[in-house]
């Protein structure tokens, strides 16, 4: 048993998560203590490899069980990541503001919920928990991106909005997300070439992303307008 557990604790850290999860499958329940350990894997393994429903099984049993916070911790910050991916954001929210509540504030818990209270439709908080992140790491690439496209996909500040995204692109230079928040804050501020040129580089990056796809024909049409 302790050999299986060792094993798929090892080869999670290497990112075998497959192997993993064979691994700390075999291993029968027992102590207590250990069980929970052996769901945190479980769970971590099954929300690598994008099976949502088995991971909530075993996360949800740690956050209601276990006395170790650091992976009570853990456990709450990804169970909310997969209520977002699965569209439980309202389940997201309540992980999220039990870590505030346990005094667990980071700019990674503020980003989260920023970006749920805008899918919620709710800018205003949406600016404030950005906000937030950005007291605690002004550099933070996540906020800064966040931030600038909230205020210009909801027209408030186009200004600010450019100069969060820069900075964003210019901490990663390559990700798809922040080059077409970019290219949409150009395109809210009528700067069609720059929009085609930002977007176009998200899509070659992100060539299956519904909302970068969704951006770049609102640009493209837009320029046929023009002609």
């Amino acid at each position: 048993m302790a050999d299986s557990m060792k094993d798929g604790i090892r080869q999670y850290r290497s990112a075998q998560y497959e192997d993993a999860l064979v691994s700390l499958l075999a291993v029968p329940a027992g102590n207590p203590e250990t069980n929970h350990e052996l769901a945190y894997y479980i769970g971590l393994c099954y929300a690598r490899l994008k099976r949502h429903d088995d991971a909530l099984v075993y996360l949800e049993q740690v956050v209601t069980a276990d006395t170790d916070l650091a992976r009570v911790y853990q456990c709450r910050m990804v169970l909310s990541i997969v209520y977002t991916l699965t569209g439980r954001t309202r389940l997201a929210d309540f992980e999220l503001r039990k870590l505030i509540d346990a005094g667990y504030e980071s700019p990674q818990v503020f980003c989260s919920l920023g970006y749920i209270a805008y899918e919620q439709s709710d800018a205003e908080s949406a600016v404030d928990w950005y906000e937030k992140a950005l007291s605690l790491d002004a550099e933070n690439s996540t906020a800064l991106n966040g931030l600038g496209y909230v205020l210009a996909d909801s027209g408030r500040d186009l200004t600010r909005a450019l100069t969060m995204c820069k900075k964003a692109v210019d901490i990663q230079p390559d990700n798809a997300a922040y080059l077409d928040s970019l290219g949409w804050v150009y395109y809210k501020l009528g700067l069609d070439a720059e929009a085609r040129t930002y977007t176009r580089r998200a899509r070659e990056k992100a060539p299956d992303n519904r909302v970068i796809g969704v951006h770049l024909s609102e640009v493209m049409q837009n320029r046929r307008a023009y002609r």
